[in-house]
């Protein structure tokens, strides 16, 4: 069975151990989570879970996304049944703000059913997936930890430049793939394997992780068992 759940980032804090160490924690709210589709190899090639995450209002979502978890009468519906065609089967739920596959393994699960916390229970290991944190066009010493130029006599207002890139003049006369140049920093996709579970707060839907996650408080994440232990 996949166990895995969709939340969104609090924020950190920490905790004290019955030692007395003070422990660093991000603080997850994790579900629940709706089961929207389930995935299977003879229909879609691959086994996977759908999971929705927090409601969405019926008027801000478009009829795709109400008929993807309840049933809408339509021509095409119409059409299939009339041939003899099974329906997929819906959630019965609100349109979900955050909707994420989890593939492996779907014993357990079904359609419209509520995934909570309680199945991370006996988990001592996440994998947590994110967008980190947008910071825009940035360059060298910000992006890549550049030390810049020399700031001594003689160089003149390009202390933070990253100077030669090591392409040369007679060959090869090009860049190659992968220099670390200036550019898009952040708002990319970030997976931190291997945190530990240090609380689980099943009532009130609140996972304490130690350490941090990727993006900003309030930020959509992804919570998985993990799949490599060190």
């Amino acid at each position: 069975m996949t166990k895995g759940l969709l939340g969104r980032k609090v924020g950190m804090t920490q905790v004290y151990e019955e030692s007395g160490i003070a422990v660093p924690v991000t603080v997850i709210a994790a579900g629940p989570c709706d089961v929207l589709q389930i995935r299977t190899s003879d229909r879609d090639g691959y086994e996977a879970v759908q999971l929705g995450f927090e409601d969405k209002p019926r008027r801000l979502s478009r009829r795709s996304e109400r008929g993807h978890v309840a049933k809408l009468s339509s021509k095409r519906s119409k059409k299939l049944v009339a041939a003899g065609q099974e329906v997929a089967g819906k959630a019965g739920c609100e349109p979900k703000r955050f909707v994420r596959e989890l593939r492996g393994s779907t014993d357990g699960y079904a359609v419209g059913q509520k995934v909570t916390l309680e199945s991370l229970a006996d988990v001592g290991l996440i994998d947590v997936t994110g967008t980190s944190k947008g910071r825009g066009y940035a360059g060298v010493m910000k992006r890549h930890n550049f030390k810049g130029q020399r700031a001594s006599h003689g160089v003149k207002k390009v202390h933070r430049h990253a100077g030669g890139t090591g392409s040369g003049s007679a060959g090869p006369s090009r860049l190659f793939k992968g220099i670390r140049m200036s550019g898009q920093y952040g708002n990319a996709r970030i997976t931190v394997r291997n945190l530990k579970v240090v609380r689980i707060d099943v009532e009130n839907s609140l996972l304490l992780v130690r350490g941090a996650v990727p993006g900003p408080n309030g930020g959509l994440l992804v919570i998985r068992e993990t799949n490599k232990v060190s």
